[in-house]
């Protein structure tokens, strides 16, 4: 069982809570893909923190409110998880500009992207920004993404391969 309060797990539990006061911890553990315990542990918690409320609505049926203290946390976790998603969008970007200018000293145009996922899309984008071509051929560099890590593999040949990488421990 958890230990530690997720920050993004309660947030999405309490705006699930507000669409659906009368949802079950079953319900919501299904949709978070959580255990049972674990959909406790944190409401327990929030009760605790007196940000939800617990009403019995019949013999074995809670309902959850939000209080007004749970709406105000709420938003400070919708702010943090923003700053935190607008921080991971700019150190992406900044680690595939360092590739591109690489990329574009070495005397390419064009790249190839591994990758799927907003990493992904942010690094396209990146590149159509600096009017770095997108190809699937296997004649171009290879942009490689793991995690957060940029990898420009200039070179592609099994004899010779140039990785350049951005985004290791600085």
């Amino acid at each position: 069982m958890e230990t530690s309060p997720d920050p993004n797990r309660e947030m999405v539990l309490l705006e699930k809570i507000e669409y659906d006061p009368d949802i079950t911890q079953a319900s919501l553990a299904a949709q978070l893909g959580v255990a049972v315990g674990t959909v406790n542990w944190h409401l327990k918690r929030l009760v605790s923190k007196g940000y939800v409320k617990v009403k019995r609505a019949q013999r074995r049926k809670l309902r959850y409110i939000i209080t007004p203290e749970g709406i105000a946390f709420r938003a400070r976790l919708t702010v943090n998880y923003i700053d935190q998603s607008m921080q991971m969008y700019r150190l992406v970007r900044e680690r595939v500009r360092e590739a591109i200018v690489d990329l574009k000293l070495a005397g390419y145009d064009s790249v190839r992207i591994q990758g799927d996922g907003d990493i992904a899309d942010i690094c396209r984008l990146t590149c159509l920004e600096q009017r770095i071509t997108i190809k699937e051929s296997p004649e171009v560099p290879l942009i490689e993404l793991q995690n957060l890590q940029v990898i420009l593999h200039l070179d592609d040949s099994q004899d010779e391969q140039l990785p350049i990488r951005h985004g290791l421990e600085k």
